[in-house]
């Protein structure tokens, strides 16, 4: 029987993880072959089923890998035969996706054969406990991470993913075949996969459409052959949104940037700066600056408060020696 996840909750095939997991996992299937495509693992968290073996059933959380090591198998072994049977059958297995047995160690006949019957794969790995739940845990949160579709162009400025937004036809490729050619990197045009990967976002791009770029007039580019592989980037960690909007479309115009703009996305919160987009504006300069402006701001300095300041206490000394 399946263990179906939630709906709409990330999930993955144990025959997915055996098939795409690190090859260093070296994983082999030793029991419950016929429920590979059939259980779900849908949480990155590993558990170790010891309490459960020893009686405590209601400890197993649904969707997670179950983790048998040297002291589940040393406490099966002292068992005898029904008793080893009995402790496997008393546990919630419609609850359990998979078992991953560690450092080559052989399951027992009971486990094995309770699992065929069952249909719960049983899965070995040459790892001892410790590696193959930092290696597992790894893969697992980047394959069951949240994740979206954004339309927009991703690209590498200056070591920071910066993702442009705006209405199609607004100049978004335009201004990043421009930065390629200035010396950043592209990483999506069109479709963004965007990823959240702990409390941080990743961006990246369809396989299909990786670096390529649509330019109108010209059709789809290879950025890769024009520019060179320094062009390109897989993916990146976006820290700041670009919004393109049309001049006339703007109700009110930031004139001196002391106004900050944030947008979620998949829970986190992303720095958004609005550029208004008009004819002869230079945007791709306008892009440029707009990330140096936000890095100089993270590392404290920014010109519009300094300003400001400046101008408070000229109005202060003024009042001063009018007094």
């Amino acid at each position: 029987m399946e263990t179906e996840p939630p709906k709409n909750s990330p999930r993955i095939s144990v025959f997915d993880f055996v098939e795409n997991s690190f090859d260093e996992l070296k994983l082999i299937v030793v029991a419950g072959e016929k429920g590979l495509k059939k259980r779900f693992i849908s949480s990155a968290r590993i558990q170790k089923l010891g309490l459960a073996l020893a009686g405590f059933a209601h400890y197993i959380h649904e969707g997670r890998i179950q983790i048998v090591g040297k002291s589940e198998i040393g406490y099966l072994q002292q068992l005898d035969s029904s008793k080893r049977y009995q402790a496997v059958k008393n546990l919630d297995l419609q609850k359990v996706c998979c078992i991953l047995v560690t450092k080559n160690q052989e399951p027992p006949e009971e486990l094995k054969r309770i699992a065929d019957e069952e249909q719960l794969p049983i899965i070995q790995t040459q790892d001892v406990s410790s590696l193959a739940i930092n290696r597992v845990s790894k893969y697992l949160q980047i394959v069951l991470a949240p994740h979206t579709t954004l339309h927009g162009v991703l690209m590498g400025m200056y070591g920071i993913g910066v993702l442009m937004l705006g209405e199609s036809g607004i100049g978004k490729s335009e201004c990043a075949l421009d930065l390629i050619s200035r010396g950043h990197r592209l990483i999506s045009d069109d479709t963004v996969l965007v990823k959240k990967i702990g409390d941080k976002l990743e961006g990246g791009s369809p396989d299909l459409t990786r670096e390529h770029l649509e330019i109108r007039g010209l059709g789809i580019i290879n950025i890769r052959d024009l520019f060179g592989v320094s062009s390109i980037s897989k993916n990146k960690q976006i820290e700041l949104l670009i919004e393109l909007k049309k001049w006339n479309e703007m109700v009110e115009i930031e004139r001196l940037g002391l106004e900050t703009h944030v947008e979620d996305i998949l829970g986190v919160k992303l720095n958004k700066i609005i550029l208004p987009v008009s004819v002869g504006r230079n945007l791709t300069t306008l892009v440029e600056t707009a990330v140096r402006v936000y890095l100089l701001r993270m590392s404290g300095m920014n010109a519009a408060e300094t300003l400001t300041e400046k101008q408070r206490e000229l109005i202060r000394k003024k009042s001063a020696d009018g007094a």
